[in-house]
């Protein structure tokens, strides 16, 4: 993927005349929902999208689904609401934000909110281990002050990319570690004037080639392409939806 025609897409969008709040908050609680059920399908969630939508926009419980994955639902709206108020402050990435959004994601289960797990993980078909818990504060302390590093010579979709893949690779919390980093990942678009996205559950076997591949090779170039794709997808939908309004509106 061309990242320069991301910036080229990104520019074009910047041009038009922004959608009113009201608009804008639609779109986004729409996104917001389809982002929380993929997000979670991923790990696992029973929940259908419209049961998703139900119970984030109406508070409906499912009554045959379990509430692990109605908590889960909640939990993962409440991250995305936080990552929008943090980007409205530009506020850094930390050890603390990470811990922060955890702490939201994994709602239904107080002990380890926020907390980085003190047992070692075995991840079932993964080529890679990962580190032993006495590991993970020097490595995630070590991560983020490579990635502050790596904006400064690189697209943003690199950046992040090789950071969600060696976030993942850390497996910093016993449960909650795959929404997290794509939450974090979303922060991140968010700030550099991009758009969050949604990795499809559909998609989620190329999505965990990626790991394996950089497991397999240190390169991130599957998972810069993934990102990218998904990037362009979102400036395109919203361009159309501008220039359709600015063609109503004559």
């Amino acid at each position: 993927m061309n990242l320069a025609k991301i910036e080229e897409l990104k520019n074009r969008l910047n041009t038009l005349r922004p959608l009113n709040e009201t608009e804008l908050r639609r779109l986004r609680d729409e996104f917001i929902t389809e982002n929380t059920y993929d997000s979670n399908a991923i790990e696992g969630s029973a929940l259908t999208l419209r049961e998703t939508a139900l119970i984030l926009q109406e508070g409906v419980t499912i009554a045959e689904k379990p509430i692990k994955d109605h908590l889960d639902a909640i939990g993962h709206k409440d991250a995305f609401d936080y990552i929008l108020s943090l980007t409205d402050t530009s506020a850094a990435l930390s050890e603390r934000v990470i811990k922060d959004i955890h702490s939201l994601v994994l709602m239904n289960d107080p002990p380890n909110r926020g907390v980085y797990r003190k047992v070692p993980v075995i991840i079932i078909g993964a080529s890679h281990t990962p580190p032993q818990p006495y590991l993970i504060q020097v490595q995630m302390e070590t991560l983020i002050s490579d990635y502050g590093i790596m904006k400064l010579d690189r697209h943003i979709i690199r950046a992040v990319a090789e950071f969600h893949l060696r976030f993942e690779s850390i497996h910093p919390f016993i449960d909650g570690n795959g929404r997290t980093g794509r939450l974090i990942l979303n922060f991140e678009l968010i700030k550099a004037g991009l758009l969050p996205i949604n990795i499809k559950f559909t998609d989620r076997r190329k999505y965990f080639d990626c790991f394996e591949n950089y497991n397999n090779s240190k390169q991130a170039d599957k998972l810069i392409d993934l990102i990218a794709g998904y990037e362009s997808e979102e400036l395109q939908r919203y361009i159309g939806i501008l220039e359709g309004r600015e063609r109503q509106n004559g």
